[in-house]
């Protein structure tokens, strides 16, 4: 079966879903980030479910991301915004701490509706013991490589680095890889990959010093050293290297696929295994974007059947097919035409190993102390010992500010 009628199978059967939740005359509001081909999917989801409940109409309405954020914050606990937001996890610990912004559905949850989803994904919408929305899809990065320039791509960051020295020219402005290495975010994944870690445990104690975020630190720095990767990497510059064929191997993620040029041929692998860390797997942070209802939302019933519909499989299939997104439930990837997706496959095999992102409120505290460390590292001006200490002192104040207020 074709994806398009696969996509109307779907369609079909969600108009066929269990009539949970028909009332007259409501209408539930659905806020969301999505452009382009994930916000006519959402669009298509909310339009089905309304044809199979009379009754219940939802509104979508897309806000534009810089603001999304900002936007809940001020209006959802006012009782001023949706019934519905999909957002990511990293904001969530501080929305439950603001208090009437985020409804816990643990009430609502049954064990089958818990089972349809990938665990590390139910997980991120978790925050002390408690489960606050439902999961609709996550992104991680990823390795892409230039299949013109890597046959075979490797399987150890020592394969890796062997490659990439052979594929780097640094007089010609070639390099064997490229990714945003002075960016926190990506280096994560390294970091992961020793057991380290930016909070101890289920605690919101910081240990950035920890040794094993040590060992990760000084393995890019060794990378660094090499060549192998550019200076001062920035989005732009490893898109344009990899679109003029100057960059071999990328690590980045699935809003980097848009960008690539037409005429580059490449191919998706899992992050390799850190050869100095036992081959042990490169684990990356994984944000979720959770479907949750709104605290003062006055159609909670309704809502939270909408959001169980939207992660159910048919919903899920129509926004992986037409949304391209990386739906969080397990049972999508058992549909075939999904199966075959040579990108959804790749996601889906490296989201195994990866590790949700904090979703606690002190998390916000970390990300400036880590920027500075991170460049300051990448661009050798201090030890990687002495940028996390420094980093980890930084965040400690930052945090006592935080709980002050």
């Amino acid at each position: 079966m074709t994806p398009n009628r696969l996509a109307a199978a779907a369609l079909l059967a969600l108009a066929t879903l269990s009539p949970a939740a028909r009332a007259a005359d409501k209408e539930i509001v659905v806020w969301h980030a999505y452009r382009a081909a994930e916000k006519a999917a959402i669009e298509k989801v909310a339009a089905a479910y309304g044809a199979s409940h009379p009754g219940i109409k939802v509104t979508t309405l897309a806000v534009p991301y810089d603001a999304f954020a900002d936007k809940i914050s001020a209006a959802v606990p006012r009782g001023k915004g949706p019934d519905v937001f999909i957002y990511a996890q990293d904001r969530l610990g501080g929305w439950i701490e603001a208090g009437n912004t985020v409804e816990p559905i643990d009430f609502f949850l049954d064990k089958a509706t818990r089972d349809r989803f990938i665990p590390t994904t139910l997980d991120a919408m978790t925050y002390r013991g408690t489960v606050w929305g439902l999961p609709v899809n996550y992104k991680v990065i990823t390795l892409i490589y230039n299949k013109k320039l890597v046959k075979t791509p490797p399987r150890t960051t020592a394969e890796m680095v062997k490659l990439a020295q052979k594929l780097t020219d640094r007089a010609a402005g070639r390099f064997g890889l490229a990714y945003w290495y002075s960016d926190y975010y990506y280096h994560a994944a390294l970091q992961n990959a020793f057991g380290g870690r930016v909070f101890e445990g289920n605690s919101s104690r910081p240990v950035l010093d920890a040794p094993e975020n040590l060992k990760g630190l000084e393995l890019l720095r060794s990378w660094i050293a090499k060549g192998i990767m550019p200076a001062e990497p920035s989005t732009a510059l490893i898109t344009a290297l990899f679109n003029q064929g100057k960059a071999a191997m990328i690590f980045t993620g699935p809003w980097f696929l848009g960008e690539i040029a037409p005429d580059i041929e490449y191919g998706l692998a899992p992050l390799p295994l850190v050869t100095e860390a036992g081959n042990k797997p490169m684990r990356p942070w994984m944000t979720v974007e959770g479907a949750f209802i709104a605290a003062p939302s006055k159609n909670k019933d309704a809502a939270y059947d909408f959001v169980k519909y939207l992660t159910d499989k048919p919903a899920a299939t129509i926004m992986a097919l037409e949304g391209r997104q990386s739906p969080s439930n397990q049972s999508v990837y058992q549909v075939p035409a999904v199966a075959a997706d040579p990108v959804l496959k790749a996601f889906r095999t490296q989201v195994e190993v990866a590790v949700p992102m904090p979703n606690l409120p002190e998390m916000t505290m970390v990300w400036s102390p880590a920027t500075i460390m991170m460049a300051s590292v990448a661009n050798g001006t201090i030890s990687p010992k002495a940028a996390l200490a420094k980093a980890q002192a930084e965040v400690l104040k930052n945090i006592a500010e935080l709980h002050r207020k």
